[in-house]
């Protein structure tokens, strides 16, 4: 009789291993936290009605991709802020301010008449979307979360590519029926209705952090210790640049083909829906990517997990070279998609592994400020390559080489500062 008894004991227990602290409030919270992601992939539906917007009021590509510039430029800036805010006041409220702010930049957006406007918003629209971003939720999610915490934070990070994945089509679908407006007007209206109420009712901040002495040697392994390096302390080593140059070509290439991938598919004479489909699948590889990633990095070494991230980002920007001909399209859909979106999980999972857990959001915020040239810089170059020579093609070529000098980067990270003592 005691059999069936074990049986179903020992299935409980593998179930615990397998989801970790991935339970109670714990897992609302990294629901409402994937919700709040939401919000940070509505940035994606500009690209794909760049055509509508740009051939309304007749600006140049350049014009258009230059007002990523102001945006990251704040993005950049309050990154810092917002990871000392996390630490220090809370996750909970940046997330609840943020989701109100996203709601009225699409309300805005819809409403928009110069370029100036366009400026102005695309402005509003970065600090909501630094809110909830990366860092806020990374926070949270590191400090209710020990064990098995990369899959935790994989699942979290699909809240972009989730968005991505149905708003694209679907804003893209509303604006060829009716209005390019319309379809920001009604993604306004659904942060009010969806993100937001997430923020409020399932995201809590922790009741109470654990001391080391508290922690199991089981748990104190990812926990924060005395050992972990301090923003000041981390700015001195050579891991923290390594890491901060990366994220400069990351950005740099991933939204300049954010920017340009469905300009340059149509100018090659694939209808714009097309276009858009291919587009929002890339994104949609977010959904399986940062899961599976996520899980596996709860097993691999940190290095090897961003190694092979970088790699595969390489391989995308070879790929690019030659679509949408020589039927490489989809290995370039599946390589960008899977690596641009894994890496949201990797790069909180190796900070930790170089500097500790305790001040993550704060080196984290402090390397976001690359974001700046990077993703300003990336889109504009870009557009101004096509512009002056009616083809991407060099500014690929640009990013495959940039790509491949990251990763020899990143074969010099290492665990900097004292190593702990084993328990």
């Amino acid at each position: 009789m005691d059999a069936p008894k074990d049986a179903r004991g020992n299935a409980l227990a593998r179930t615990g291993s397998l989801l970790g602290d991935l339970r109670g409030r714990a897992l609302w919270v990294v629901l409402g936290c994937l919700v709040c992601q939401l919000g940070l992939g509505y940035g994606y539906v500009f690209g794909p009605l760049a055509r509508d917007i740009i051939g309304e009021f007749g600006w140049t590509r350049a014009e258009y991709s230059a007002a990523r510039a102001p945006q990251l430029f704040v993005i950049a800036a309050m990154s810092p802020l917002v990871g000392l805010a996390s630490s220090r006041f809370g996750a909970r409220r940046i997330l609840v301010v943020s989701s109100i702010l996203i709601g009225i930049a699409f309300l805005l957006f819809s409403r928009l008449q110069s370029l100036w406007q366009l400026y102005a918003i695309i402005v509003l629209l970065g600090v909501a979307l630094t809110g909830v971003g990366d860092i806020t939720v990374g926070h949270l999610v590191t400090q209710w979360v020990q064990r098995r915490r990369g899959l935790a934070l994989g699942i979290v990070y699909t809240g972009s590519n989730l968005a991505g994945w149905l708003v694209v089509p679907i804003a893209v679908g509303v604006a060829q029926q009716t209005s390019w407006r319309n379809a920001l007007l009604q993604m306004g209206v659904a942060a009010f209705l969806v993100i937001l109420p997430a923020a409020l009712f399932l995201v809590r901040e922790p009741r109470v952090v654990r001391t080391e002495e508290e922690l199991s040697p089981r748990d104190a392994k990812g926990a924060g210790t005395d050992h972990d390096l301090h923003l000041r302390e981390a700015l001195r080593t050579r891991s923290f640049w390594v890491l901060t140059a990366t994220l400069f070509t990351f950005f740099f290439y991933f939204l300049a083909i954010l920017e340009h991938f469905v300009l340059h598919l149509t100018d090659q004479g694939m209808a714009l829906q097309d276009a858009a489909y291919y587009f929002s699948t890339a994104i949609g590889f977010g959904l399986v990517s940062k899961v599976v990633l996520g899980g596996l990095a709860d097993f691999i070494p940190e290095r090897t997990s961003i190694l092979f991230d970088y790699l595969l980002l390489a391989a995308s920007s070879v790929a690019l070279l030659f679509v949408p001909g020589a039927g490489l399209i989809w290995v370039f859909v599946a390589s960008y998609g899977f690596a641009t979106a894994a890496r949201d999980v990797v790069y909180p999972l190796v900070i930790n592994y170089c500097f500790g857990e305790r001040y993550m959001a704060e080196i984290y915020g402090a390397m976001l400020l690359a974001l700046l040239p990077g993703g300003a810089l990336g889109p504009i170059f870009a557009a101004f390559v096509h512009d002056r020579t009616g083809s991407y093609e060099p500014a690929f070529v640009t990013f495959a080489v940039l790509n491949g000098l990251a990763v020899g980067g990143l074969l010099l990270l290492r665990r900097e500062g004292p190593v702990p003592e084993a328990a």
